[in-house]
């Protein structure tokens, strides 16, 4: 996993290193005190859920097709306000009765920023370091949080320090963490909002994601070519990456899209 990142993940070394250290602290330990919780944050098309499922994949023989690996998005599974008490009462069955089947089941949500914070409330108890909880020993699952908030915050904060001449490979959490938390945690818009995740520090890693500059997309636009086994064209890669929006509008630094919109691009070339 770790050659892996190195390798095909772009432009994200504070994630390598998070993601790297959250994992070797938590499956070292026979009998951890927790669950390992984690939480990516960045810009669409920045690796979030790249590398969710890149983890997911070295951790568990079928990855994302496994039986003990669940996912879930609020537009997709909890679509409705109106049965929030229902989509409560069958969150809580899902997760004990696979944390029964499985101790180390891993739990992913999509945008959770958007989920209703009842829904957040019924995730609280699985997550810290009691022993048992509703019958059931939970402290080897994996939890991964994956949102799209503090996104704007992280690339104001690594403009910042771009403009500081700060490098990339220098960015630190302490420089990230305070812009993600007022976006975030402290923002009465977001699903985060005064929940008990937060006040009972029940988060082990944040992870943020940088916006990804020119030669990184072009990095992205390389990998694509070469998984779909087409030929890789410097023309090619050139123009895919040029024809992307990129922002602020003076400096067009960073990609306003990040790798997301890479593969559908390289389409109109072949």
């Amino acid at each position: 996993l770790e050659f892996d990142l190195a390798t095909n993940l772009v432009g994200q070394p504070l994630v390598r290193q998070q993601v790297m250290k959250g994992l070797r602290e938590f499956l070292g330990k026979p009998n951890p005190v927790k669950p390992l919780v984690m939480s990516f944050h960045g810009s669409t098309g920045t690796g979030k859920t790249y590398v969710s499922s890149m983890l997911i994949r070295y951790l568990f023989q079928k990855g994302l097709q496994s039986p003990y690996v669940h996912h879930f998005s609020p537009i997709v599974h909890f679509p409705h306000a109106e049965l929030i008490e229902q989509y409560k009462a069958s969150l809580k069955r899902w997760i004990q009765g696979n944390l029964t089947n499985c101790g180390r089941s891993a739990f992913l949500f999509d945008e959770m920023d958007k989920m209703h914070p009842g829904l957040i409330d019924v995730i609280i108890p699985f997550l810290g370091p009691s022993w048992v909880v509703y019958g059931t020993n939970y402290r080897k699952a994996i939890f991964i949080f994956i949102s799209n908030a503090g996104g704007e915050q992280i690339n104001n904060v690594t403009l910042a320090l771009w403009h500081a001449r700060k490098d990339r490979e220098e960015i630190t959490l302490q420089d990230l963490e305070p812009a993600i938390s007022k976006a975030v945690f402290e923002n009465p818009q977001s699903g985060f909002w005064k929940s008990g995740i937060i006040n009972e520090h029940l988060i082990d890693f944040v992870v943020p994601f940088l916006p990804l500059k020119h030669h990184h997309v072009k990095q992205c636009v390389i990998s694509e070519l070469v998984q779909q086994g087409l030929e890789v064209r410097p023309g090619v890669v050139q123009e895919v990456a040029d024809s992307i929006p990129y922002f602020p509008e003076e400096e067009k630094l960073f990609s306003s899209t990040g790798c997301k919109t890479v593969a559908s691009r390289i389409s109109f070339f072949f």
